[in-house]
């Protein structure tokens, strides 16, 4: 085999090795993301062994600690329809009732209550509040000139 012939075969094989790679990294990238969805959406369309990315708001008095599970409720930020979690793992520190949450839950198994998940391990993701909240406008002092 002549030296040019070499040298395109190498070639031919090092860019269909590369295209490979890229394809492998972006099928990987696409199929392992999720988006995230709200109790509402959650109930509506469960399928079961399937994980979602459950995103909502802690419901206040809801949070019972017991040994290394905590169990909660996740409620919609305007729908009021909320599901009841079970979550084993590393808790975030500013975890508390009414903070927004992102946590990849499955259907319970069955014999547990209905609408319940069970939160997978080492995937709560607590939001902490905006420092930047839009304040209320300031009305003017009574003495104050009108221009």
């Amino acid at each position: 085999m002549d030296p040019a012939r070499k040298r395109r075969v190498r070639m031919v094989v090092a860019l269909s090795c590369a295209v490979l790679l890229v394809g492998a990294l972006a099928y990987t990238s696409f199929s392992a993301a999720s988006t995230a969805v709200e109790p509402s959406q959650l109930l509506a369309s469960t399928n079961p062994g399937e994980s979602y990315q459950l995103t909502g708001k802690v419901v206040d008095g809801s949070v019972v600690r017991a040994r290394d599970e905590i169990r909660f409720r996740v409620r919609d930020r305007t729908n009021k329809k909320s599901v009841a979690v079970s979550y084993v793992g590393a808790v975030p520190d500013p975890f508390r009732e009414g903070r927004e949450v992102i946590i990849t839950v499955r259907s319970a198994a069955a014999g547990a209550p209905p609408h319940s998940f069970v939160g997978e391990k080492d995937t709560l993701i607590t939001k902490c509040p905006s420092k930047f909240k839009e304040s209320e406008p300031v009305a003017p002092a009574s003495g104050a000139k009108k221009s």
